[in-house]
């Protein structure tokens, strides 16, 4: 079963403001979906966008 994380936590995890993670969102730089009114973030998703920002 496939984990996802709430916006707040993947912005904790990467010490930034919850801006900059739906900027990356908006972006399309980091892939989630919207249910309801709360962003989640497939744990995928996650490590894929921090495997492209490193190699940069």
């Amino acid at each position: 079963m496939e984990q996802y994380y709430l916006l707040e936590e993947v912005a904790q995890k990467l010490r930034v403001s919850n801006m900059t993670i739906y900027r990356y969102i908006k972006a399309k730089k980091l892939k989630a979906i919207k249910l309801e009114k709360e962003w989640r973030i497939a744990s995928v998703d996650l490590e894929e966008f921090l495997k492209n920002r490193s190699s940069i």
